[in-house]
């Protein structure tokens, strides 16, 4: 008996579950269309963003020293003193070497003994020719010794400006055993030590000297950017800024002052030098740099990650998210990709949603899925 009657209520329960099915066909059509929908594409987002964007040339150039001197010896001699650190900071006039400047000195006493001489046997002769000159009259003494003690006059005193030349030498071989910096810089290193006989005639440096506040940097463009350049230089000195080698550390900011008056045939390119007051020696000479010639500035451009901007067979394109989170592919001009920033000249306005990375997967219309956090558009 109770078998009869679970099996009709399981036949009750059959028949209303179908009847519902019947009766609903709206739910079985959406969830047939909640499963066969395509899932959101997961994107990373960005936003147009206006700034100002300057337009460069880049280049690789070189630190040059201001000034350079190698200092060498003028006169022969003995180093007796060396008064100076390698690498040290020098002023223009401070001591460097000291040669024995013994020799030199006796040379100059030697010197001023001989005019001291020959000045007392001009004094007497000036005299014997005043003398001669009042006798020659009266008939005392000839006219022939009265030329002859002139003579001897012009020849002392001729003397006596050799025997001063001879000091002036002395005096200045003197002074040349104390070699003294001509420039202000940074000393190198010590080619010579301490009791070293040095000559004037040898070709063998003492130390080198460079000035490096301020300093220079010599590079390079293409001869086409020549036109350009000359037009922005005309209307005020042009920014140059220096970056280390690996182009993301900014070392410095100078002033375009060269513009070479030839142009290389065998390169096609055009010298260019800019200074750099470097006060904070960042700058140093013989390092290769990466230079950047700051031309003008574009204001309040649209820019986006350069990864925006994809390459497509009709040219470059973007996706554009619109407020429903789907995309829209949309064509773009590039103007220049610097610093991983992309300039848009058209196709983009400030403000727009874009699809910075996921594009892949994209297409036209598809609904896309924002990551949390956008990234940022530098």
């Amino acid at each position: 008996m109770w078998k009869r009657a679970l099996g009709g209520a399981s036949v009750l329960v059959a028949l209303a579950a179908a009847a519902v099915w019947w009766l609903a066909p709206d739910a079985r059509l959406q969830r047939a269309t909640a499963q066969n929908a395509p899932q959101p594409i997961p994107v990373t987002p960005g936003v147009v963003t206006a700034r100002d964007v300057p337009v460069i040339l880049q280049g690789i150039g070189t630190v040059q020293a201001f000034n350079a001197v190698t200092v060498k010896t003028r006169v022969d001699g003995p180093i007796v003193k060396v008064a100076f650190t390698e690498g040290q900071e020098v002023k223009q006039g401070d001591l460097l070497f000291q040669i024995d400047p013994r020799p030199y000195q006796a040379a100059l006493e030697q010197a001023q003994a001989a005019r001291e001489k020959d000045q007392a046997q001009l004094e007497t002769a000036q005299a014997d020719l005043v003398r001669y000159g009042r006798l020659v009259g009266p008939g005392f003494q000839t006219r022939q010794s009265f030329e002859d003690q002139r003579g001897l006059v012009a020849q002392l005193q001729a003397a006596v400006k050799g025997d001063q030349a001879q000091i002036d030498t002395a005096k200045l071989n003197l002074g040349y055993t104390d070699i003294t910096s001509p420039i202000s810089g940074r000393l190198g290193a010590r080619l010579t030590d301490i009791g070293n006989l040095v000559h004037a005639s040898d070709n063998t440096a003492l130390v080198t000297i460079t000035q490096i506040q301020p300093i220079f940097v010599s590079f390079t463009l293409p001869q086409n950017t020549l036109d350009e350049i000359r037009q922005y230089q005309a209307q005020a000195p042009l920014d140059v800024e220096a970056f280390s080698g690996d182009a993301k550390t900014q070392l410095a900011v100078g002033k375009l002052t060269l513009i070479d008056n030839t142009i290389d045939q065998g390169t096609g390119t055009i010298h260019l030098k800019a200074t750099f007051t470097n006060q904070d020696e960042r700058l140093w000479p013989g390092e290769f740099v990466n230079v950047r010639l700051v031309l003008r500035m574009r204001r309040g451009v649209p820019t986006v990650p350069a990864p925006t901007v994809q390459a497509g067979p009709t040219g470059d394109f973007a996706y554009v998210i619109g407020k429903d989170d789907t995309v829209q592919r949309r064509v773009v001009t590039v103007a220049a990709t610097q610093d991983g920033i992309a300039v848009i000249s058209k196709g983009l306005t400030p403000g727009e949603r874009v699809v910075v990375l996921g594009q892949y997967r994209l297409t036209e219309g598809a609904r896309i899925k924002p990551a949390p956090q956008p990234a940022p558009a530098s």
